[in-house]
């Protein structure tokens, strides 16, 4: 009788185990969160916004040409409207067009390891360094072909260093005069700078760093590896490489539509593999890098 009560007994044991693995799975994966999230929206769908699951790939995977490195980041800059990014393997700050061509290249000197750029006014960007933390102020024109960090305003941070899992994305608001900055993971953490860049670089800084705890919490991604502020909406987009996400936040910091990287979603024929940097221009048209070298545009089409 032993015997055959053994088999039903370590049937039951291995379902509990299975279930336990799926669960922590799905916690770790922030199923829970997600799957709520898309219920709610299809019961009662958001309110106006960007509207992300409107948008549509019309360029996609298609390689930048004469670049080998891995692309990290990406910022639209609305006075000379094309596209830059940084690379980290041979540092360069590399400017784009709209169709993912390289247009200059700025060699990059003292910035360590540059995993963000976002463009903060005319000329004017701040590059991150991941491992130390550090914002730096640079300025550039028409001439440039260089820049060396010791010749720029810089900001240390040190907030939970953490190898490289740092600062992975930024995101300026210009009415605001707040700079998103996004920590990859462990914890993931959206920090807004304000005194940085400084309005007055002769006066003594007044820099002010504020975490939404609770905005942060409703981040149902597993990692972040760039950010967008739309100034249209006041709405910040989350782009998250693990999660295949876009993910769009409102001013309260509540998640109300969502751009799926993964393959058959959005029009893409292949997941995007690897997504590192996010840009939106001012018609609402994003503009996404994935490593090594992937460019791909989104534009909204009509429900």
């Amino acid at each position: 009788m032993r015997r055959y009560l053994r088999f039903p007994l370590l049937l039951l044991i291995l379902g509990f185990g299975a279930l336990l693995l799926a669960g922590v799975a799905a916690q770790e994966f922030r199923l829970f969160e997600r799957g709520w999230f898309n219920v709610k929206n299809w019961w009662q769908p958001p309110a106006a916004g960007i509207a992300l699951h409107r948008y549509r790939a019309t360029l996609q995977a298609q390689p930048i040409e004469g670049l080998n490195d891995d692309v990290s980041a990406l910022t639209y800059d609305p006075e000379r409207k094309t596209l830059f990014t940084v690379t980290n393997a041979r540092s360069e700050l590399i400017e784009l067009s709209l169709d993912g061509r390289i247009l200059r290249r700025v060699a990059l000197t003292g910035f360590g390891d540059p995993e963000a750029v976002e463009y903060v006014g005319p000329g004017s960007f701040v590059i991150t360094d991941e491992r130390q933390q550090r914002l730096i102020l640079v300025h550039l024109d028409d001439t440039t072909t260089a820049l060396d960090a010791n010749d720029a305003e810089q900001l240390t941070l040190g907030i939970g260093l953490n190898g490289n899992k740092g600062f992975e994305g930024l995101a300026y608001d210009s009415l605001g005069k707040r700079l998103f900055v996004a920590k990859e993971r462990d914890p993931m953490v959206i920090y807004e700078v304000r005194g940085f860049p400084s309005a007055n670089p002769e006066k003594p800084y007044a820099v002010h760093v504020v975490q939404d705890r609770e905005r942060d919490s409703r981040l149902f991604v597993r990692d972040l590896s760039s950010l967008q502020f739309d100034e249209r909406s006041g709405h910040l987009l989350a782009l998250s490489d693990e999660s295949r996400l876009v993910l769009e936040l409102s001013v309260e910091g509540k998640p109300l539509s969502t751009l799926s990287l993964r393959k058959g979603y959005q029009g893409l024929e292949k997941t995007v593999p690897q997504a590192e940097g996010l840009a939106m221009d001012e018609a609402g048209t994003i503009y996404l890098v994935s490593e090594p070298n992937l460019f791909y545009v989104f534009k909204p089409q009509p429900d």
